[in-house]
């Protein structure tokens, strides 16, 4: 079985998320001790709480983070799990991961925050992630006011299209993942999304460690 670690920033309820994975064959361990968290077979970062609270859980280990996603521990962040990657965020103080070079800028458009049901598009070719979850797209729940706007653009597997903004959905470096939107409330290719995620854990590409 998969252990999965699954960060408590000590700001909402993650039960839905905790049920999510569990459905997809893992065991999940929730903890705030960095130990824990990067000693098991997969992290997920979860999509509760502000950039600059959630930076203090970071505890000043982001470069200790930051290794061990680069040598290959399979991460999943999930809407500001996924923000916390970049390097900053104009929500808050603090410095994220770095894993994603970038900065989570707020989103210009009329609506914020973008609440609710949104098309997912995927945009790389065979992003094991995404199997089986999309044909050729599929909706997803959100619930930000901010997204990421990575360095690289070729590190985003998918977008979707709010307004007249179109926005990075899901990006990708390595065994590091992240999605803006949240797949726990996503209905049945949520619940894909994550059942791909523990098997990547599983059964790792040789190359996906960069």
């Amino acid at each position: 079985m998969v252990h999965l670690a699954l960060l408590d920033y000590g700001a909402g309820n993650l039960h839905s998320l905790i049920k999510g994975l569990e459905a997809g064959g893992a065991h999940v361990e929730v903890t705030r001790d960095w130990d824990v968290a990067l000693g098991r077979d997969g992290l997920v970062l979860p999509g509760v709480g502000s950039f600059g609270a959630a930076v203090q859980a970071l505890a000043g280990e982001e470069v200790r983070i930051r290794e061990a996603l680069a040598a290959g521990l399979p991460c999943l962040g999930i809407c500001l799990g996924m923000q916390l990657f970049l390097d900053g965020s104009d929500e808050g103080p603090g410095v994220g991961i770095g894993r994603v070079p970038g900065r989570v800028t707020r989103l210009q458009t009329a609506i914020v925050p973008q609440m609710g049901w949104n098309d997912v598009e995927p945009v790389q070719p065979d992003e094991p992630l995404l199997e089986g979850v999309a044909n050729p797209t599929f909706a997803a729940y959100y619930a930000n006011s901010f997204i990421c706007s990575p360095a690289d653009p070729g590190v985003v597997i998918a977008t979707s299209r709010y307004e007249d903004v179109t926005l990075p959905a899901a990006l990708r470096v390595g065994q590091t993942w992240g999605v803006q939107f949240h797949p726990e409330k996503s209905s049945a290719p949520g619940l894909r999304l994550l059942r791909n995620f523990i098997h990547a854990v599983r059964s790792p590409a040789p190359e996906a460690v960069r």
